[in-house]
C-alpha cells in the first residue's frame, strides 16, 4: 500500500500547486474530464510498459511521440528477444523487468500509468494488479479474453473510480468515431437494422491443417523466455512452441480471440456505442470451415442479435472472416480501395483484389459502407450520396489521438474515449462470439442475467477455468 500513497501523494502535489499558480481552470465541455482536476499542463506522465515486443513495442513508439509520456520502466516475459532488445536500445533509461510483479513491488511509487501489450490471456491479470495498486491503465484490444473477466474490469473501474481507463482501439480517437457520433445525434445514422461486418485477409492459421487432435509438440525453450510467467493465470500449461508466441497465440483458443477478437474492435465499436447495442439476446454461428478443438475455424460466419432498445430497432450483425468468405454486396457498392488509415494485418500486405476491412451498414432509408479503425462511412449509392451531401453536419476534428487522448485524461485534461464502461461490453460480445465458434452452434444470451440458458458448456465457459494457484487474488473485486 505504501506505494500507492506515494503516488497519490505526488499526483496531490502537482494538483495543488498548478491550482495555486493558475486558479482553477474551466474547460470546454469536449475537454471536461471526470477524473480529477488539472494536474500540471507541464508534468510528463511516469509511464511503466508491459509487453514491449512486436504490438507491444508499436504501442511505446506511439506514446513517445506524444511528448507527455516519461517511460520509466519497460517489462516483457522475454528481455533478450530481438524485438524486445530493440525496443529497451531506444529507452535505455528505463528500468528493466520480467516480472510485472516485481516491477510493481519495487518502483511502484514512480509509476503513473501503465500501458498493457500482451497476449489475450494476461491482459486481465496485469490490468487488474496496475488498478489494485491505482495505476492509471491502457491496454490493448480486447479488453480480456473471457466474458468473466470483462466483467470483472468494468466492476474494478468502478470501485476504482479515480483510475483513468482505455482499451486500445486507436480508431477510436479519429475521425470515424466523430463522425459516427455526429451521424447519429443528427439524425443520418437511424432505425439500422443489420450490419455487415468484414475481415477477410489471410490469418496466421490458415495454413495449417485443421484435422490436428493435438497441440504441437514440444520445442527447446529460449533462454531469455520465462515461459511459465508467460501463461499468466492460465492453469493449463503447454510445452513451448515457436507457434505459441510472437503473434502466434491469436491463433488458440486458449490464449487468444482470433480474427473477430483482433479486427472487431477496431470495425464494430463506433456502431456498439452510438447505437447502443449492449450484449446480444442470440449468437448463432453460420459457418465454420475447418472447425477444430484447439485453433480458430479457416473461415466463420457469426451472427449476432441484439433487441429493441427504446425506441431503436433490433439489430443483427453478421461477421465473416476467411479468404474464401466474402459478405454479399449490396447494389451501388463501388470500389473496395485500399484504405491508408488501415494498418495492414501482421500475416502481410493487404490484396487490392480482395474486400477492404469493414462494415455495411442498413438502416431504414439509408445504406452506409465503411472500412476499419478511423476510416469513415460513405452513403451509397454515389447518387444518393450525391443527393445528400448538403444535409450532412459538420464533423468536429478530433482534438487528440487514442494515446495522446490516455495520456491527457491521466493529467485530467479530457475523459478517454475507449474507457473499460465503453470498451468492456464491446469485447464480452466477442468472447460470446468465440464461444459460438467453439461450440459451432446457437447460443440464446439472457442479458439481464448474463447466462447462455440453452448450453450449458458454453455457459460454464463465460466463466473460463478457474485461475492456476498464486493468481486468484485478480478475480476478487
Amino acid at each position: 500500500m505504501g506505494s500507492i500513497k506515494n503516488n497519490n501523494s505526488r499526483r496531490d502535489f502537482i494538483r495543488k500547486t498548478s491550482l495555486s499558480a493558475t486558479g482553477l481552470i474551466l474547460l470546454p465541455s469536449f475537454l471536461k474530464a471526470s477524473k480529477g482536476l488539472i494536474a500540471g499542463a507541464n508534468e510528463k506522465v511516469n509511464l511503466a510498459c508491459i509487453g514491449i515486443g512486436n504490438r507491444g513495442g508499436e504501442i511505446i513508439g506511439e506514446f513517445g511521440k506524444t511528448g507527455l509520456a516519461n517511460i520509466v520502466a519497460l517489462c516483457d516475459v522475454d528481455m533478450g528477444a530481438p524485438q524486445t532488445v530493440k525496443v529497451m536500445n531506444m529507452f535505455p533509461a528505463a528500468k528493466r523487468f520480467q516480472d510485472f510483479r516485481k516491477m510493481f513491488d519495487q518502483i511502484g511509487s514512480q509509476i503513473d500509468a501503465v500501458c498493457i501489450g500482451v497476449p489475450d490471456h494476461s491482459h486481465f491479470p496485469i490490468t487488474m494488479h496496475a488498478m489494485m495498486l491505482g495505476k492509471h491503465v491502457y491496454v490493448e484490444k480486447p479488453l480480456a479474453r473471457t466474458f468473466r473477466e470483462n466483467e470483472l474490469l468494468m466492476k474494478a473501474a468502478r470501485k476504482y473510480n479515480n483510475i483513468v481507463t482505455q482499451m486500445g482501439n486507436q480508431g477510436h480517437s479519429e475521425a470515424n468515431y466523430f463522425q459516427f457520433k455526429t451521424w447519429v445525434e443528427s439524425g443520418i445514422i437511424k432505425d439500422v437494422t443489420n450490419i455487415t461486418a468484414h475481415m477477410n485477409s489471410p490469418r496466421r492459421w490458415h495454413g495449417w491443417d485443421p484435422a490436428i487432435k493435438s497441440f504441437p509438440a514440444m520445442e527447446s525453450t529460449p533462454a531469455s523466455l520465462d515461459w511459465d510467467l508467460w501463461h499468466s493465470a492460465v492453469r493449463k500449461q503447454h510445452n513451448y512452441n515457436k507457434d505459441f508466441v510472437n503473434g502466434q497465440w491469436r491463433c488458440w483458443y486458449d490464449f487468444g480471440m482470433g480474427a473477430l477478437g483482433d479486427w472487431g474492435a477496431h470495425i464494430l465499436d463506433t456502431a456498439h456505442q452510438f447505437l447502443d447495442l449492449g450484449l446480444p439476446e442470440e449468437v448463432n454461428s453460420l459457418k465454420s470451415t475447418g472447425h477444430n478443438n484447439f485453433f480458430f475455424p479457416m473461415s466463420s460466419t457469426i451472427e449476432f442479435k441484439f433487441p429493441k432498445r427504446g425506441d431503436k430497432p433490433p439489430v443483427t450483425i453478421t461477421w465473416y472472416d476467411g479468404i474464401d468468405n466474402l459478405p454479399p454486396i449490396p447494389e451501388g457498392y463501388g470500389v473496395s480501395g485500399l484504405d491508408p488509415n488501415i494498418p495492414p494485418p501482421s500475416t502481410g500486405t493487404m490484396e487490392p483484389v480482395k474486400l477492404n476491412p469493414g462494415k455495411i451498414i442498413y438502416s431504414k432509408d439509408l445504406t452506409f459502407k465503411g472500412a476499419s479503425h478511423g476510416s469513415t462511412l460513405s452513403i451509397i449509392p454515389e447518387q444518393k450520396a450525391k443527393d445528400l451531401q448538403s444535409q450532412l453536419p459538420q464533423v468536429p476534428q478530433s482534438t487528440s489521438n487514442h494515446y495522446k487522448n490516455f495520456l491527457l485524461a491521466c493529467k485530467g485534461l479530457e475523459e478517454t474515449r475507449s474507457p473499460f464502461e465503453i470498451a468492456g461490453p464491446l469485447s464480452q460480445v466477442f468472447s460470446l462470439g468465440v464461444l459460438a465458434q467453439q461450440t459451432n452452434g446457437q447460443l440464446k444470451f439472457d442479458r439481464a442475467k448474463k447466462k447462455i440458458t440453452n448450453h450449458s458448456i458454453a455457459n460454464s465457459l463465460l466463466e473460463g477455468a478457474p485461475p492456476r494457484k498464486g493468481w486468484e487474488q485478480y478475480y476478487k473485486v
